[in-house]
């Protein structure tokens, strides 16, 4: 595994140089890179509108950048609102895409001047009609094959077909204060298989033509979430690639009828910007004939690598000792936790000549890492992060 794979050898000399000194574990982000992805997005989906996804990486600097490149944005929270209106992001550049929200938030949104929301049950549908009136509404469709992704995200959130229909029909029954404006679909984060966008697309046409026909109501817009991968260990397609056949299926089942389309980006647009720098706190062995060593880093689980959890992201790791021989290890965090392991079936190799207060270096982490510590867990402060 080549390190030139993930990042270009003036950044990886830069993130090396600016990580002297400096007490781990960290992120380095580049800000640069993500201006690069977006970019790159833009030029292959030119059609669509980009709302980057806040709770990907949330940094001001981060999304000062994407303010400034003209992106829109999604929110998961009043919390990530106000961080949006803190930089000076007008309202009509933001959705509120979390589908479980309290009835207190979706008003507090609605008077900040939020009109675009998402919804996927009949009692939040209600919620958004009562203390929303007016808005523009998106009902997320469940995708069964998302469960395919790296990190599924088919479970929780999403109706079915026949719930969707329920929900259009239930606006127009009770005459609920709400537009009916589109669908959404998130085909699991970290998705390589490029024919679930298809998929989702074919069930979407079946419910703009139901809706036209049945209740005589013209949806106008899908968003597409998000779902688009980075390069981890298992190097994933170009996004132009995914972007030709996406725009193959919408050519196939709208025609020239094209609806409004959405996108979402997270971890395609923040993830290969990010390097986590981690320090070794002990290398063991649990017993004198056992064959793996086990690593002990500053960081884990709880701090910066949930994304390891069941070994669903396998993160590229390097050392500065790369030419060194090597063999396969446990990896694992500082906490009094049995459940901090990242790595024990998928195994990472790492030089023999591993030694606490060598430096691990977790490459593709700008997305879901610093945003996802907890907050003191055994006493270790949430992982900081730097934008270089």
């Amino acid at each position: 595994m080549k390190i030139e794979r993930f990042i270009s050898t003036p950044d990886w000399e830069k993130v090396k140089e600016f990580s002297v000194g400096k007490e781990t574990p960290f992120l380095v982000v580049n800000v640069d890179t993500i201006k690069k992805n977006y970019q790159e997005l833009k030029e292959h989906f030119e059609h669509a509108d980009i709302y980057y996804a806040v709770k990907a990486n949330p940094r001001v600097e981060v999304l000062e950048a994407l303010r400034d490149k003209g992106s829109s944005f999604d929110a998961a929270s009043i919390y990530e609102l106000d961080r949006l209106f803190s930089i000076g992001v007008e309202p009509s550049r933001i959705s509120y895409g979390n589908t479980i929200k309290k009835s207190a938030h979706i008003r507090y949104a609605y008077e900040k001047g939020i009109r675009l929301f998402a919804t996927d049950s009949e009692s939040d549908l209600r919620n958004i009609s009562e203390h929303a009136p007016g808005s523009r509404v998106f009902i997320r469709m469940l995708v069964e094959g998302a469960l395919s992704a790296d990190w599924p995200l088919a479970r929780k959130f999403g109706c079915n077909l026949d719930e969707i229909r329920h929900l259009i029909s239930l606006v127009r029954e009770e005459k609920l204060d709400v537009q009916i404006y589109g669908l959404s679909f998130h085909v699991g984060s970290q998705q390589r298989n490029i024919m679930m966008w298809d998929y989702a697309l074919l069930k979407a046409k079946d419910i703009f033509d139901w809706a036209l026909e049945e209740e005589g109501i013209q949806l106008e817009m899908i968003n597409m979430g998000g779902g688009f991968p980075s390069n981890y260990v298992v190097e994933a397609d170009p996004i132009g690639t995914y972007a030709a056949a996406i725009e193959e299926s919408l050519d196939s089942h709208f025609y020239e009828k094209r609806p409004r389309i959405i996108l979402e980006p997270g971890r395609s647009m923040v993830g290969n910007a990010g390097v986590l720098v981690s320090e070794v706190v002990l290398v063991s062995k649990k017993s004198h004939f056992e064959h793996y060593r086990w690593v002990y880093l500053d960081v884990g689980k709880f701090n910066g690598l949930i994304e390891t959890l069941d070994e669903c992201i396998k993160y590229p790791v390097f050392t500065d000792k790369e030419e060194e021989e090597k063999e396969e290890v446990i990896m694992a965090g500082p906490t009094c936790d049995s459940m901090d392991i990242m790595y024990e079936d998928h195994k990472v190799s790492l030089p023999l000549s591993l030694r606490e207060g060598d430096k691990v270096y977790w490459l593709t982490t700008g997305a879901y890492t610093s945003s996802y510590c907890a907050v003191e867990f055994n006493g270790f402060p949430p992982m900081k992060t730097y934008c270089i």
